[in-house]
């Protein structure tokens, strides 16, 4: 047990947290734990601005304490004990007549689903509530405050978790510190947060490296935690995970990877549909996709294929590529442009409706400058501007 609280005074060391010698006490450790299990609730009345409730659409911490606060009110010793620091009337609320069975679960099913082994023996037994000085810790990663400039950052959350669904961007376990930069992705306490600056590097007083950051969550909210901080955070988090970033990475390599092929080629098509608004925009309209065969092979049936509108196609633009992965360069050009695909649904041959998903009306010119950054791997430093027909180099 000592080598375990022994390895948590290194890390919250490590936090900057200072690990003081509690003052005697003239109470019994069954009292503090009464006190201290008591204060949690007031704590969590502060901060909402009513008792905690039981049902199973409640947090789980807050079921705790509804379970928790019950049985404070039933024993006469802890009210005693609490009575002098009830400020908020907390005991003189209605007591449970079957505290043991207030709801379909107990003390034990509630800490099992924190993931804490053991059991609870009554109010007495509350051995597992946090030292101040690791309520301390948790604290630095938990104050928020409302982040006022959010719309900058939303677009930016909403494309991150596209990028999840479509493969652009992966999930990997946390490793160092060095993986927290300004810029970085992770996913902490389920929720996806970004890194939005890093202050300047300075020495704690145990000579540790640390930095202040501005970590931006996606429920709208920010702190300035230290880096250290989310660290830590990470590692506890047992699903905690780093989001990678959208670059050249296996899209193109010296040496094959899996999942990689030897050789492809992006193409781009026109359409020879006589749908109205295929022939209004018959010179912007493209589509584009990325195959491993003979194109000339896969547009034979075009006419025939709702993909390619029903209708002929002609091939006005090839580029072969070498060491891709053909999924996710194509997955990264249709986000580029997702902004100006084509929404149009037509009907195949048996009726069924169709939406083709890779045409878009974007400028021949734009599709050619955009090959050349994937090949050069800074495209994920540019988006298209619909309102300009261009490219445009993503703010720092």
């Amino acid at each position: 047990m000592a080598e375990f609280i022994d390895e948590d005074d290194a890390l919250l060391k490590e936090l900057g947290v200072k690990i003081e010698a509690e003052a005697t006490s003239s109470r019994t450790p069954r009292e503090e734990r009464i006190i201290a299990g008591f204060e949690e609730i007031q704590r969590f009345v502060d901060e909402h601005g009513r008792t905690p409730q039981h049902g199973e659409d409640r947090d789980i911490f807050e079921r705790l304490y509804a379970v928790r606060l019950d049985r404070l009110r039933c024993l006469r010793e802890c009210r005693s004990i609490l009575g002098p620091m009830d400020r908020q009337g907390l005991l003189d609320g209605a007591e449970t007549a079957t505290v043991a069975a207030t709801d379909d679960f107990d003390d034990d099913a509630l800490l099992e689903a924190l993931g804490v082994d053991g059991s609870l023996e009554g109010i007495t037994d509350l051995q597992r509530v946090r030292s101040a000085a690791e309520k301390r810790a948790a604290e630095e990663i938990g104050k928020r405050k409302k982040c006022e400039d959010f719309d900058k950052f939303k677009p930016m959350f909403i494309q991150v978790k596209k990028d999840l669904d479509s493969g652009l961007r992966e999930t990997r376990p946390f490793q160092t510190m060095a993986e927290i930069q300004k810029g970085q992705w992770f996913i902490v306490g389920g929720q996806i947060v970004y890194v939005a600056d890093v202050g300047d590097e300075f020495i704690t007083e145990y000579d540790r490296r640390d930095s202040r950051l501005r970590v931006i969550y996606d429920n709208g909210t920010e702190s300035d935690v230290l880096l250290r901080s989310l660290q830590r955070a990470l590692h506890r988090d047992g699903t905690g995970r780093r989001i990678t970033n959208v670059d050249s990475g296996p899209l193109f390599s010296g040496e094959p990877e899996e999942g990689d092929e030897a050789s492809g080629s992006i193409y781009v098509l026109r359409s020879k549909s006589d749908n109205p608004v295929v022939a209004a925009n018959r010179e912007l309209l493209h589509k584009i996709g990325v195959t491993g065969g003979k194109i000339e092979r896969r547009i034979v049936n075009a006419r025939l294929d709702p993909t390619f509108l029903l209708a002929d196609v002609e091939i006005v633009a090839t580029y072969s590529l070498s060491n891709i992965n053909r999924t996710k360069l194509e997955n990264l050009i249709h986000r580029i442009f997702d902004p100006v695909r084509l929404n149009i649904e037509i009907k195949d041959r048996f009726g069924n409706p169709i939406v083709p998903r890779e045409w878009f009306l974007v400028p021949l010119f734009v599709i050619d400058e955009a090959v050349s950054r994937i090949k050069d791997g800074t495209i994920t430093d540019y988006r298209y501007d619909s309102s300009t027909a261009s490219l445009k180099r993503l703010a720092s």
